[in-house]
């Protein structure tokens, strides 16, 4: 019952991914769905691989991720940066590798908040003299 499986956490924006890693045949599961069922923009899928494709592991291991919260974009940024996570710690020799493609940064920007007596974050009404 010695399953190597490697666990990591990735976020960008509102969304938050739970990654486990395990050996396999390249299988990536997205909250007990295929990515093909789940993710349906190419662009997004492309994003998720990106760490695989760079770290050659693509058929490698198996993806198991649960992920919450905010939209398509989001959630695929915080799946790559999940799995970028999980592979450092199956082989830390990827540090250099995923940290110079900037893999491993988290994106922190987030929606500013709207400030009272104005319609928005930096949106002022109009301002007239007279």
């Amino acid at each position: 019952m010695s399953e190597e499986r490697h666990y990591a956490t990735g976020k960008r924006k509102t969304s938050v991914a739970r990654v486990w890693l395990m050996p396999g045949d390249g299988n990536i599961t997205i909250n007990k769905r295929h990515i093909d069922e789940y993710v349906k923009r190419e662009t997004a899928k492309m994003v998720i691989r990106q760490p695989l494709e760079l770290t050659e592991t693509l058929g490698k291991y198996d993806i198991f991720v649960n992920v919450r919260g905010g939209g398509i974009s989001g959630q695929a940024g915080a799946i790559k940066h999940g799995i970028s996570k999980a592979l450092l710690e199956a082989n830390p020799d990827f540090r250099p590798l995923l940290k110079k493609s900037g893999f491993l940064t988290r994106d922190s920007r987030v929606k500013e908040r709207k400030k009272y007596g104005q319609p928005g974050a930096r949106k002022r009404f109009q301002y007239s003299k007279r």
